[in-house]
């Protein structure tokens, strides 16, 4: 009896537990708003630091390869990637599309993120290789015998 007590007990605190917390008030929101300001700011602080210091590392590499008889070769240009806006992207006009501009929030032709736009097998917006196969290959031609003998050694002599 004592431990169906402690069962009904332990149930009525879970559902204490998740009871609703009340929405945050407009004070606890503006804080909120600006802590993630802060940390924003101190992320792309951070960001840039770290790109500052890889590139130093680099630059004192590339000094010191060539007089020791390494092969330098030129670095690699990077596009950084278009910073991510707060406000959706709307649609186009009808108009627009049927004139031959790009929708708006759809790339450019020739841009490089018209160029990256991604065609992939597995989600169906490319066609298949030319090395997938059509289907399973069989396992034995017709007619043809399995080239492993089941059963014991001493087995196969009584057949």
């Amino acid at each position: 009896m004592s431990k169906l007590m402690h069962v009904l007990g332990l149930l009525a605190l879970c559902g204490a537990a998740q009871a609703a917390l009340p929405p945050p008030s407009a004070a606890q929101q503006q804080a909120a708003a600006d802590k993630k300001a802060k940390a924003d700011a101190q992320a792309a602080k951070d960001k840039e630091s770290l790109a500052a210091s890889m590139d130093g590392v680099a630059a004192h590499w590339r000094s010191r390869a060539a007089a020791q008889g390494w092969k330098v070769r030129a670095p690699v240009a990077v596009a950084s990637a278009p910073a991510a806006s707060a406000a959706p992207v709307s649609p186009a006009p009808a108009g627009a599309a049927a004139a031959g501009a790009p929708a708006a929030g759809s790339p450019a032709a020739g841009s490089p993120a018209a160029a990256a736009a991604v065609k992939s097998e597995k989600h169906g917006t490319a066609p298949p290789s030319e090395d997938v196969k059509a289907g399973p290959s069989k396992s034995l031609p017709a007619g043809a015998a399995p080239t492993v003998q089941k059963g014991s050694p001493d087995a196969s002599k009584k057949r």
